[in-house]
């Protein structure tokens, strides 16, 4: 399994998009690995998770076929995480050569709002699927569960399990500490790859996304519960610019923890 992240900040970018702000001109200055898109990621080339507005920069950037994505599945519907009217996109005359529909998941609001930017769209380009929490979706490639996740108040967010090829990915992001019955139903269960929130950086806790402390506790639970398989990696992703820490930065802070930091374009091989 090849996990790509494509992106890694937050909703803004770092630096953001309006931004002025000094963290923001030190990414500009700097470049590399402090520039961060907003965040996704991609399995083996197939398999998707989110649809960010910076997709089509990943395209042309990493050199992706997204005409080879069978499965996308979204997280929740900030604007951050799904553009749903670039779905569009997929559909006939904008293009072509396509083998297959592209199968989106999704909780109701996902789904609610793909309909509204995509209406009822032909089943042989697009198929949009609500997935419930603790449902399992078989890809025939992967086994994927939506898990509950502690970010909007006013929508059901997830995490997702994905299981593919004898491993396993934690995809741990929005979120805010895990919720009690996300504890639950990983217990017993192993992942090999645990992929973080990490939006608040040294920064006071808020609730809905994690800081580096509450990224470290919730690995340390992990571990102290059996829930990391043997070489099991953790990846802390999804940055604002408001923690004003850069690449190197944040490299100093989890390298001694053995937590790996995530940055666009990152591949790593289960």
């Amino acid at each position: 399994m090849i996990v790509h992240f494509l992106g890694t900040a937050a909703a803004e970018g770092f630096p953001g998009v309006f931004c002025r702000c000094e963290h923001c001109g030190k990414a500009r200055t700097l470049g590399g690995l402090n520039i961060r898109t907003r965040s996704s990621a991609i399995i083996d080339g197939t398999l998707k998770i989110d649809f960010p507005p910076d997709t089509y920069m990943h395209v042309l950037r990493d050199g992706l076929d997204l005409g080879l994505v069978r499965d996308l599945f979204i997280t929740h519907t900030h604007a951050d995480h799904l553009l749903a009217s670039e779905l569009a996109m997929r559909l006939p005359v904008f293009a072509r050569g396509l083998d297959g529909p592209l199968r989106v998941y999704g909780h109701d609001a996902a789904v609610r709002v793909c309909r509204g930017a995509l209406g009822r769209p032909d089943s042989e380009r697009l198929q949009l699927r609500r997935i419930a929490l603790f449902e399992t979706a078989d890809t025939g490639e992967a086994r994927v569960t939506a898990l509950p996740a502690n970010h909007d108040p006013d929508e059901t967010c997830l995490l997702f399990w994905i299981e593919k090829g004898g491993r396993t990915v934690f995809y741990g992001h929005d979120t805010g500490l895990l919720p009690a019955e996300t504890w639950a139903w990983m217990a017993g269960r192993k992942a090999d790859l645990v992929i973080l929130d990490c939006t608040n950086g040294n920064l006071p806790f808020t609730g809905s996304h994690l800081n580096v402390e509450a990224a470290i506790g919730i690995r340390d639970r992990m571990r102290a519960e059996g829930m990391l398989a043997p070489a099991a990696r953790v990846v802390v992703t999804h940055f604002s610019h408001n923690i004003g820490l850069m690449h190197d930065d944040l490299t100093a802070i989890f390298e001694p923890e053995g937590i790996i930091v995530a940055y666009d374009g990152m591949k790593l091989e289960l």
